[in-house]
C-alpha cells in the first residue's frame, strides 16, 4: 500500500493506544510471532489479534502464516504516511518562521 492511500487519521488513532504502541515498539526490533508479541503485554491473545488487525488495516503491521505460526513485522507504508504528514506541517511552519524572521530583520530599530 502506498503512503498516499494510507489514512493518516486512522494511523494516529491506532497509535493513540498504549498497547498498540508497545506492539509497534516490539516489532521495530524485528519480526515476531503473535504469541511472543502477546507475552509482555498483559492482555489476552484474542485482544492482541484485534489490535493487530487494526494495525494491519492502517498499514503499520503485516502478518503472514508460516506453518502453525503467525509472524508479524513492521510495514513501512503507514509510518511513511505519518512522516510525510509531519514533514509537511514542519515545512509550512518553518516557512512562516523564516518570513517572520525576514520581517523582523528588515525593521529599523
Amino acid at each position: 500500500m502506498h503512503a498516499q492511500t494510507v489514512d493518516v487519521n486512522r494511523i494516529f488513532q491506532a497509535l493513540g493506544d498504549a498497547t498498540r504502541r508497545q506492539m509497534i515498539e516490539r516489532l521495530s526490533e524485528g519480526p515476531v510471532s503473535v504469541s511472543e508479541l502477546a507475552k509482555p503485554l498483559g492482555v489476552s491473545l484474542a485482544a492482541v489479534v484485534q489490535h493487530l488487525q487494526l494495525l494491519e488495516q492502517c498499514s503499520l503491521v503485516r502478518s503472514e502464516k508460516i506453518g502453525r505460526t503467525r509472524l508479524c513485522r513492521m510495514e513501512p507504508a503507514g509510518l511513511r504516511a505519518v512522516e510525510k504528514w509531519v514533514t509537511d506541517r514542519r515545512t509550512a511552519w518553518e516557512r512562516k518562521f523564516d518570513r517572520l524572521g525576514d520581517l523582523l530583520a528588515d525593521e529599523d530599530p
